[in-house]
């Protein structure tokens, strides 16, 4: 999947893409993608240097180009690119904000870029959102007619919103739009939230660049990481034309690239269903994912399809492959039914050849790692109760505080009791909490006390649904990953620190199963960077004897679940197993009702969790197997 270079080709070139109206190169990961968007850059500037011109950049803001920026860096000092020659203009701003407003985009760029490169600051140009309104107008033109002077803008970077926005430039933008104010879209001040401590402060209005103004860019690169933009990247790259998507003007553009990881291109007609655009690799993996889709499309169980049904649905190849649709139809069930089983630690005394755990050794040593001090529960709190009534040693570990996700009015509120309680007013360090909860403006990092206290509620939150469930405290670890600790919604990336915290836990506990988050659909990220952590934990403890008999089993179900054909173990549960998870969740008091990050879902976290549940049963239910109220789902990890 790989690309090695960015080089523009037309759209639908081969058999492959025909689908895609916008030339897209997919990588592996977003890493890979952004060292090469960087690389693109600098060897821009570098060969307008040697031609004695000036380089004009096109910057964008947000988590897309992090990397980017950050690799920009790098070259600046340990290549020595100069840029003397670059002229910067940045796509957009948030109205009205202060420039040294932490979410502001003049402190993103400075932190996350100009204040690390020789760029002369003269050459910067970013969108005011300290200007009056009535000056609006003359500075969008002053804005534009700047961009003309300097030649144009060599270079474009972009991201894309959960809209389909560029810029800020919303759905219904008109292609001759250029630099402008306009009203954001519920949608854009939802998904910025996260940053503003709540939507009710990220500012309604921003300036941006139009679209006329980038498509007018010589070069044009978008950028998409992520499962949750890979809706919108379809429908950009698939669909035709329209105004509700102002990504899709760029289908008309001479040389734009859209660069995807794998889990944002996992929509792509190429990617989603590769049997409808030509000869396809039938791994098991393709053939159960093809069973699934087209159970889906005839609303028929595995055991009723027939050779028509593959024939009239694009899968002739594969039925020519298995011979008939009586032979694979039964493959396919035996295989599903398979993944079904209600011992997650493994059935002991009992024939295991078909089973997705071992019988042995009965009992197992189980570490659960939960990157915020809940998602065990929420995510597999039916599975984790079975592994602690079937006799279990089950440990959990929480990887971060999750003190980000505790509200002030939450934090208040429970250091007031205390003070109810125990007269605590007297002391001066209470007191200033307490003052400080109270004046806090929503744009400024807790004090380490306070981050304290948050942590604090989490961890007592925690130990009370594990005690529920039935473990220990003993066995409730509290990692407290320094990489988390920032106080603010940006974290710092993994260290050495954190994998050799991490490598401790496993060595003392010697696990038979890992279980760990693999929702990387985490709308602050915590979820993926945790997950690196364990893996690269585990890999530095390879040559332990314990380890070649651990097996990592990866969970969802906060805000995505695995596709049925992905799945290895489906856990089942009873009504009342049910009704257990959804009270262990409820332990966690400060993150269910209103919770501050909850990403894109509006439900809260136990309803989210216990619906994907149901519809998980609902669709093993459809494809001819067993009934159940509800099913966590496991895909195996192997490093």
């Amino acid at each position: 999947m790989v690309k090695n270079n960015l080089k523009y080709q037309s759209p639908g070139i081969n058999e492959e893409t025909r689908f895609e109206k916008l030339h897209t190169v997919t990588f592996d990961n977003s890493n890979e993608a952004s060292l090469l968007i960087a690389r693109e850059i600098c060897d821009l500037i570098k060969s307008k240097q040697e031609k004695k011109k000036n380089c004009v950049i096109g910057f964008a803001t947000g988590s897309s180009p992090t990397k980017v920026y950050q690799e920009i860096i790098r070259i600046h000092k340990e290549e020595s690119l100069s840029f003397f020659n670059v002229i910067a203009f940045n796509l957009d701003e948030y109205y009205p904000i202060e420039k040294d407003d932490n979410n502001s985009y003049h402190h993103f760029m400075n932190e996350n870029l100009f204040d690390h490169i020789d760029i002369p600051k003269e050459n910067i140009n970013i969108p005011s959102g300290e200007i009056s309104e009535k000056e609006i107008n003359k500075f969008c033109s002053s804005y534009e007619k700047k961009i003309d002077e300097n030649g144009g803008i060599d270079i474009q970077l972009l991201g894309i919103g959960r809209t389909g926005h560029i810029g800020f430039n919303e759905p219904g933008s008109h292609f001759n739009s250029t630099t402008r104010l306009i009203t954001l879209d519920h949608t854009t001040r939802f998904d910025a939230s996260k940053s503003f401590n709540g939507i009710e402060n990220v500012p309604s209005k921003a300036l941006t660049m139009g679209i006329r103004t980038i498509f007018n860019a010589k070069r044009i690169i978008i950028m998409a990481w992520g499962i949750q933009k890979s809706h919108i990247v379809k429908k950009s790259v698939e669909n035709n034309i329209k105004s509700l998507i102002p990504t899709t003007y760029l289908q008309n553009h001479k040389n734009t690239t859209l660069v995807l990881d794998k889990e944002c291109s996992s929509e792509l007609t190429r990617f989603k269903t590769p049997w409808l655009v030509g000869p396809c690799d039938w791994s098991d993996v393709i053939k159960r994912k093809a069973i699934v889709w087209l159970c889906e499309i005839t609303e028929k169980s595995i055991l009723k399809l027939t050779d028509e049904d593959y024939n009239k649905n694009g899968l002739s190849d594969l039925l020519a492959l298995e011979g008939s649709s009586y032979e694979l139809n039964i493959k396919m069930f035996n295989h599903f039914q398979n993944t079904i089983s209600g011992w997650p630690g493994g059935k002991p005394d009992s024939d295991d050849s078909t089973r997705p755990e071992r019988k042995n050794p009965n009992p197992k040593r189980v570490l659960i790692f939960s990157p915020h001090p809940d998602d065990d529960v929420i995510s597999m709190g039916g599975t984790f109760d079975k592994l602690v009534s079937q006799g279990h040693e089950v440990h959990v570990a929480y990887q971060v505080s999750g003190n980000v996700a505790v509200s002030n009015h939450d934090a208040l509120k429970f250091i007031e009791v205390s003070v109810d309680m125990f007269s605590a007013d007297s002391n001066s360090k209470i007191k200033s909490m307490i003052k400080e909860l109270k004046n806090k403006k929503p744009d400024k990092i807790d004090s380490p006390e306070i981050r304290k206290l948050k942590g604090f509620i989490r961890k007592r939150e925690a130990i009370a649904a594990t005690r529920y469930i039935g473990i220990p405290d003993s066995n409730t670890h509290f990692m407290n990953l320094p990489f988390y600790e920032t106080g603010r919604i940006k974290k710092n990336p993994a260290s050495k620190k954190d994998v050799l915290i991490t490598a401790s836990l496993i060595a003392k506990i010697k696990p038979h199963q890992i279980y760990a988050a693999g929702d990387l659909e985490d709308p602050h990220g915590t979820h993926k960077v945790c997950l690196d952590i364990v893996i690269e934990a585990l890999e530095s403890l390879k040559g332990e004897k314990f380890i070649k008999d651990c097996w990592l089993w990866l969970y969802r179900g906060a805000w995505l679940e695995w596709d049925i054909h992905e799945i290895d173990m489906a856990v089942p549960m009873s009504p009342a197993q049910v009704l257990r998870k959804r009270k262990a969740t409820f332990f966690h008091q400060t993150q269910k009702d209103g919770v501050m990050f909850q990403g894109q879902d509006l439900r809260e976290f136990w309803v989210r969790a216990e619906e994907r549940n149901n519809e998980t049963a609902e669709k093993y239910k459809k494809m001819g197997l067993a009934e159940y109220a509800a099913i966590e789902s496991f895909k195996r990890h192997y490093y």
